[in-house]
């Protein structure tokens, strides 16, 4: 069955860490321009990263940047999200998704995963 499936979220304190992983099924995530999004109760969904096919460029939401990196790794089929310096705003439904329009739209997705709950407590 073709789809993406994260992993990696659940509970961290304010200024801890945590790594997200989407890993692909039944496809080559390689050929695609891959995103994270993210959305908050009663918010709309927001781009968070993006990363291209190439893996040579990335683009990242305002909010995010400094302290999140996407990566790839195209021998796992996987994609990463490190989330360094968490804020409990960043507390949201996280799931991954192809870029259809490239990485300049990172605010557009297609197929997605279900996603994973990430909680920053105060």
């Amino acid at each position: 069955q073709v789809q993406l499936v994260e992993s990696g979220g659940g509970l961290v304190q304010a200024g801890g860490s945590l790594r997200l992983s989407c890993a692909a099924s039944e496809f080559v995530l390689s050929s695609y321009t891959v995103g994270w999004f993210r959305q908050a109760p009663g918010e709309e969904v927001e781009g968070v990263s993006c990363i291209s096919m190439s893996d040579s460029n990335t683009n990242y939401a305002d909010s995010v940047k400094g302290r999140f990196t996407i990566s790839r790794d195209n021998a796992k089929n996987t994609v990463y999200l490190q989330m360094n310096s968490r804020r409990p705003d960043d507390t949201a439904v996280y799931f991954c998704a192809l870029v259809p329009w490239g990485i300049t739209r990172c605010d557009t997705h297609s197929l997605r995963g279900q996603g994973t709950q990430v909680t920053v407590s105060s």
